[in-house]
């Protein structure tokens, strides 16, 4: 098994999820509600709302400059990849192609399913959820929040020892002494993670694996990493990945990031926060009677253990409150 400087590290700084994914409970409905389907009205609430104005007919129906603005909202992944001259083009047909697509559901009378009211009543309760959730987030995102919380936990975090080392990964143990034998010895250890290193994503720049914290890397790995000092090599270590000979270029303290770089993951964890709360608030308040109980998970002897009697004003999909940065 070969190891990369990305297998080998965990996430960011912060380890926070962005706002526009899931942000509570997967066994929630709710769940599947994030910011990245926030809808018209929830941003202009922000904005101004530009000129109505039609700017394409489809068989005498107008498109208006308001659906291209939801359009845009709705498919906004799709636009990445669009030349910015050419999305405004882009929206007009795809909406157009919308209102084509209605216009002969219609006449085919889809409009009369059975199903078809209910549907719509269920998007438009996600679409005021979308814009309950926008809202919230708003109001907690400031740039005066996001400060505070940077002072209150990123300034005061504890000094933390980094590394700036490189790795030769090799398959055998074996091998790993020999590489580690003439590295000691001497030999240029770039050449030598070049030549041996089985680490696709470290060995072309001679194992650099970058600066990391003791956290970010495998157990064995860091245990020997940092008991060197920069320039010793350390003796084979064998990790889930192989065989690694480890050499320190570096030591410091590590750095503490500044606002400007840490305030959008900041913004994205007083956003969460603040929905999560919210949905937290409105559920203990709210008598939420379910008639259908979920099976019990089964246990290893093909048995099922009732689950426990929920907390009074707890839910069991309830998801955990947001985590501060650290």
């Amino acid at each position: 098994m070969t190891i990369s400087r990305s297998s080998l590290s965990s996430m960011s700084f912060f380890g926070m999820r962005s706002a526009k994914r899931r942000i509570w409970g997967a066994g929630c409905v709710l769940g599947a509600l994030g910011l990245a389907g926030v809808s018209a009205a929830a941003l202009a609430q922000n904005a101004p709302a530009p000129p109505d104005k039609v700017v394409a007919t489809v068989n005498g129906a107008p498109i208006k400059e308001s659906d291209l603005t939801i359009a845009e909202q709705d498919i906004g992944s799709q636009l990445q990849s669009v030349p910015e001259a050419s999305k405004r083009d882009y929206l007009i047909r795809f909406v157009a192609d919308l209102k084509l697509g209605a216009q002969a559901a219609e006449q085919a009378k889809l409009q009369d399913a059975p199903d078809f009211a209910q549907r719509v009543e269920y998007f438009r309760d996600k679409i005021l959820l979308d814009d309950l959730m926008f809202k919230e987030g708003a109001k907690a995102d400031t740039p005066e929040a996001r400060k505070k919380l940077y002072d209150d936990t990123v300034t005061k975090l504890p000094p933390e020892t980094e590394l700036h080392a490189r790795h030769i990964l090799v398959e055998d143990e074996a091998t790993a002494k020999q590489v580690a034998e003439r590295a000691k010895k001497g030999e240029d250890f770039l050449a030598l993670s070049k030549e041996f290193s089985k680490d696709p994503g470290s060995a072309a720049d001679g194992g650099d694996l970058g600066w990391f914290t003791k956290d970010k890397m495998v157990k064995e790995f860091s245990d020997a990493a940092f008991k060197l000092e920069p320039g010793q090599i350390s003796e084979p270590v064998k990790s889930q990945f192989g065989w690694h000979i480890i050499k320190v270029e570096e030591k410091r303290t590590k750095p503490i990031p500044q606002f400007a770089e840490v305030q959008d993951q900041i913004g994205n964890y007083l956003v969460q926060r603040a929905q999560q709360t919210m949905l937290l608030s409105l559920r203990e308040k709210a008598k939420i009677v379910q008639l259908e109980k979920p099976p019990a998970p089964a246990q290893p002897d093909g048995s099922a253990k009732a689950p426990a009697p929920a907390q009074p004003g707890a839910s069991a999909t309830a998801p955990a409150p947001a985590t501060a940065p650290k």
